[in-house]
C-alpha cells in the first residue's frame, strides 16, 4: 500500500520540509508515504473562491485516480490516534493505495468532498497547510507505531 498526501500548494519553509521528511523516512516500505504537490490555482483576475476550487479539484481529483480518497476537513470526523490505527490497518489489508487531501487556501471543492470514501477532521480549527502536512506526516507514523506495538506512541 502507499499512501499519498496530495497536497495544494507549494513552496513550503524548510521547516515543513525537514519535518515532514523525518516522519516520512521513517515509515516501513509497506507503508510509505509520499508528497505529491498539486499547483494552487491563482486568484487572479476575478476569479471567485468556486472558480478556483473548481480548478484545483480537477487536479485533485486527476491525480487520486481510483485510490481510496480521504479529504482532510475541518469538519470530518475526529478520531483518536487508536483509532487512526485501526483505520491504518483497514487500509493495509484493503488492497487499495490512500490518497490523503490538503485543500488549498480556499478550500476543497464539494467534489472532491463527495468522491471521498473519508472526511477527516484533524482539528476543528483552520491550520496553515505545512503545519497540516507536518501533523498528518507525524500522525500516519504514530499510527504505524500503534499497529507495530513500538512505545513511540503511549497511552
Amino acid at each position: 500500500m502507499k499512501l499519498r498526501i496530495l497536497s495544494v500548494g507549494h513552496k513550503m519553509p524548510d521547516w515543513v520540509e525537514t519535518a515532514c521528511s523525518e516522519y516520512l523516512k521513517r515509515m516501513p516500505r509497506e507503508a510509505s508515504v509520499e508528497i505529491v504537490e498539486i499547483k494552487p490555482d491563482k486568484r487572479a483576475s476575478g476569479k471567485n473562491a468556486e472558480v478556483v476550487q473548481e480548478a484545483e479539484a480537477k487536479r485533485i481529483l486527476e491525480a487520486a485516480g481510483k485510490d481510496y480518497l480521504i479529504a482532510l476537513d475541518e469538519r470530518g470526523q475526529e478520531v483518536t490516534t487508536v483509532q487512526l490505527a485501526a483505520r491504518m490497518e483497514t487500509w493495509l489489508t484493503g488492497g487499495r493505495d490512500i490518497a490523503l487531501v490538503i485543500g488549498g487556501a480556499d478550500g476543497l471543492h464539494p467534489s472532491v468532498k463527495s468522491r471521498a470514501d473519508w472526511m477527516w477532521g484533524l482539528s476543528k480549527l483552520t491550520l496553515p497547510h505545512g503545519m497540516v502536512r507536518v501533523l498528518l506526516a507525524e500522525q500516519l507514523y504514530r499510527a504505524w507505531t500503534v499497529i507495530q506495538h513500538h512505545p513511540y506512541h503511549r497511552e
